[in-house]
């Protein structure tokens, strides 16, 4: 059990760094192949994100196609839905409703079908790796995937220069959108939420409140990409603790690495895989922190298959 928990939650970044491997231990001398030839093995490989692309765009349409024809398939948005029934509930809303009604002396008025619709939400991403909901599900996900392409075009032809920022913002936001919403007894983050805005215009129809997300999408496109997923949404930042715990985690193993670094420049958190870079690394095994998205981009692009979903904790049950 203690190693176990040691898998779960140790990071290794207060260890003593292992020594860089020496150009003979690289994938590719022992492959016996150049290290360009290596390295772009795999640079067209999209398994995951084909995979992923589908899951998420056949799960929002699932509630156009409910919604259009009245079927009890999955109704509502994901604001807020039922699945054959089962009241599911966004976690930040949830959190919102429970800062408000701990004010205001409401909590015990909370009906069962909001807690079965929060804790039924919560195991599912624990099991399926806390945000895995942003890359999986959110429909505003895959719109900001097609924003940073431009993004990423924009920077290659240097008519713009990459912009990141602190990646606590996000906890700022997180406690600032909570606080707005003790103080005006409102779900104030709803209004600017672009996950809700996204599902809810794919459901009912357009509103003006797409222009938000369309400015949004430029300022990601042309200042800083992934913006709003990497530094303001609440919604991500709750997954974030989620799958902390989370069994479900992209696994990074040293010895198959060949610190070509093709998983930092694909990824949506790149700090989390700080330990791909040539001398990061603590310990043989990594797995990628809580803000990773299970997205599977760094998977797919890895020449050395150093990078592979696993389960955390399974090797001390073996």
């Amino acid at each position: 059990m203690p190693a176990m928990l040691k898998d779960y939650f140790s990071t290794g970044k207060n260890k003593e760094p292992l020594p860089p491997k020496s150009k003979d231990q690289l994938p590719h001398s022992i492959q016996g192949i150049s290290y360009v030839e290596w390295r772009d093995a795999k640079k067209k490989n999209h398994k995951w994100r084909n995979i992923r692309w589908s899951v998420l765009l056949f799960m929002n349409l699932l509630f156009v196609f409910s919604y259009s024809f009245d079927l009890s398939i999955l109704e509502g948005s994901l604001s807020g839905s039922r699945l054959i029934g089962f009241y599911l509930m966004d976690p930040f809303n949830a959190l919102q409703l429970l800062a408000i009604s701990s004010i205001t002396g409401y909590v015990g008025m909370l009906t069962m079908n909001f807690w079965i619709g929060l804790i039924t939400i919560l195991i599912f991403w624990f099991i399926f790796g806390g945000r895995g909901y942003c890359s999986w599900m959110c429909p505003y996900h895959f719109l900001s995937e097609w924003a940073e392409k431009l993004h990423i075009y924009l920077v290659k032809k240097k008519k713009i220069r990459e912009r990141s920022f602190n990646i606590g913002l996000k906890i700022i936001f997180f406690i600032g959108f909570l606080l707005l919403a003790v103080l005006t007894k409102n779900l104030v983050f709803e209004d600017l939420n672009m996950v809700g805005i996204v599902s809810k215009a794919m459901i009912y129809g357009p509103s003006l409140l797409l222009l938000w997300v369309v400015a949004m999408l430029l300022f990601e496109a042309f200042v800083s990409r992934r913006f709003w997923c990497r530094y303001v949404c609440p919604i991500g930042t709750t997954w974030s603790f989620v799958g902390k715990l989370s069994p479900l985690a992209i696994k990074f193993e040293h010895d198959k690495c060949g610190y070509c670094l093709e998983c930092q420049k694909v990824c949506l958190v790149p700090h989390e895989l700080w330990f791909v870079q040539r001398g990061k690394a603590t310990q043989d095994v990594h797995f990628v922190g809580p803000d990773c998205t299970r997205c599977g981009l760094c998977v797919d692009v890895c020449p050395g298959d150093a990078l592979t979903f696993a389960i955390k904790g399974a090797s001390a049950l073996v």
